[in-house]
């Protein structure tokens, strides 16, 4: 071996595809090669360094001492390489795409915008809407904003902004129910949910009110489909005030309480622990806490 001659990388690729199938022809497929293609390159990296690094048994393939010594430090490589590259591809774009729903783009982050951009001339922003939870690896969404408990596993949540809420049903609900004399009258009414269904037990709860049920009736992750249940007279929600302002005054909602303000029930900025360190996630993340401090 040649000192300071690096294996062709080809060949190294075959190698640790194939000792993490420990099969030549998973390898192959993985690597869009033939599996003779894949016994060729293990040929080649064996003869490179000199020593066998597989065992050929009946139906299948072992490392050899040397395989196994070999494979950690070529698996670190790789892992090395390709966050350096995430890295570098990281701080070329300069767009960042936020996911968040379509009323609180509207009512809340579109207006507000321009104070961003005029803050970070260096970022483009992208906003798509939505009312389903992000999939980071595939959909490119770098930020979301959602509303519900915060509780999202393996990612990174800051709570933002705490709304006003008010519970909510159509005239001929409360035409078929009756006027509730008090909070836990509702109870035993029919309920729209959001899509954690924990909204109407924390209603309840600030409402001093004991002996929750479980929470039954349609759930929905979009405020506006859950608006149009409720409008619809299939049971009572419990929706943003300033959503439904206009609903209110044309009476085409009738408001069941006060408005009350659910802490944990709130919006909230989401995003994988990965990407805590990126400039434009940290610029975005500073602007829309200070923005919505409270």
């Amino acid at each position: 071996m040649i000192e300071g001659k690096l294996p062709p990388l080809n060949a190294l690729r075959a190698f640790e595809a194939t000792a993490r199938h420990l099969s030549v022809k998973n390898a192959a497929a993985e690597l869009c090669v033939t599996p003779g293609a894949v016994s060729q390159m293990l040929k080649t990296l064996e003869l490179h360094l000199g020593t066998k690094l597989f065992h050929r048994i009946n139906r299948g393939i072992l490392l050899t001492e040397a395989g196994q010594n070999y494979l950690p430090p070529i698996r670190n490589a790789f892992r090395q390489v390709a966050e350096a590259t995430q890295r570098v591809a990281t701080a070329a774009d300069t767009t960042l795409t936020v996911s968040v729903t379509p009323f609180f783009a509207a009512a809340w982050l579109v207006p507000r915008l321009k104070r961003f951009q005029d803050d970070h001339q260096d970022i483009d922003l992208r906003v798509l809407t939505s009312s389903a939870l992000a999939d980071f690896s595939r959909d490119g969404v770098d930020v979301a904003i959602r509303h519900g408990l915060g509780r999202y596993p393996g990612l990174h949540s800051y709570r933002v902004l705490v709304v006003e809420i008010v519970p909510v049903a159509a005239p001929s609900l409360v035409d078929e129910r009756g006027r509730q004399a008090s909070a836990a009258d509702l109870i035993h009414w029919p309920h729209i949910h959001d899509a954690e269904r924990k909204g109407w037990h924390l209603w309840f709860q600030t409402q001093g009110v004991e002996n929750i049920p479980v929470p039954r009736g349609p759930s929905f992750d979009d405020s506006g489909l859950l608006l149009k249940a409720v409008l619809s007279g299939q049971g009572a929600g419990l929706l943003p005030a300033a959503m439904i302002e206009t609903e209110l005054n044309e009476g085409r909602l009738v408001r069941l309480a006060d408005t009350v303000l659910l802490d944990e029930f709130a919006y909230y900025l989401v995003y994988p622990g990965s990407s805590h360190v990126q400039p434009k996630i940290a610029a975005f993340r500073s602007w829309i806490l200070k923005e919505t401090a409270y």
